[in-house]
């Protein structure tokens, strides 16, 4: 949750609920009960004062569409509030959700969940929510340091990092012995190899010496360049 002060987090942004209360709602076909079921969130969202509703059916996986949470963050105004059913109906991970409550925020917008019990118009709810943007700071700061740990090690044991060449040495050799044939030309081995003439000059030198001619139609090997 990069870039996201504590000062915003801990403000009092709404002073005071002026405006509507706001629902959404999210659908699951792996939940099968209150949080997962639309039509059950709905209802629990209009129980809980909610003047309007938005509910995707969808469940938004993979990254599909979800029309009716862009149509609600449209219509959020300062001094309105967002309600939940829970957490896990606004965003699938942490970062996400501490990004989106924040940017209400920003915009004088307030945050409740009710599964949770977390209301960000309050100054308790207002704490809470700065230890999650903390704990959501701290695992990516333990994400990026696990990372570059990895890569070291990989270095350390002499492990090749990056794209694998576009030829193996077993190839390179093959090359070089079908050179050495006059009747063989390096468009017939490039083609036989599966790679551009180019990607051919690139990994034998000892063709330095000779004219390099710019890939044509020959050298079209989808996914095989360097």
């Amino acid at each position: 949750m990069e870039g996201v002060q504590s000062r915003d987090l801990l403000a009092a942004e709404p002073e005071e609920v002026s405006g509507e209360v706001v629902g959404y709602g999210r659908g699951s076909a792996s939940t099968p009960s209150e949080a997962g079921n639309p039509e059950e969130q709905r209802a629990a969202l209009l129980a809980a004062g909610c003047t309007r509703v938005f509910v995707d059916s969808s469940s938004g996986k993979g990254g599909a569409a979800r029309p009716e949470f862009d149509a609600c963050l449209a219509a959020l105004a300062p001094g309105d509030v967002l309600v939940v059913v829970r957490l896990d109906r606004l965003t699938r991970s942490l970062p996400q959700l501490v990004g989106l409550v924040s940017e209400l925020r920003t915009r004088g917008v307030g945050f409740r969940s009710l599964h949770e019990g977390l209301d960000t118009t309050t100054p308790g709810g207002r704490l809470v929510f700065h230890v999650f943007a903390a704990l959501a700071e701290f695992l990516r700061e333990l994400l990026v340091e696990g990372t570059r740990d990895g890569l070291a090690a990989a270095r350390a044991r002499g492990q090749r990092l990056g794209r694998p060449p576009a030829l193996s040495p077993d190839q390179v050799a093959q090359a070089r012995a079908m050179l050495a044939r006059p009747e063989n030309s390096v468009a017939s081995i490039a083609r036989l190899l599966g790679v551009s003439r180019s990607t051919l000059y690139k990994h034998v030198p000892e063709l330095g010496g000779r004219q390099v001619v710019p890939p044509g139609p020959d050298d079209a090997h989808p996914g095989q360049e360097n």
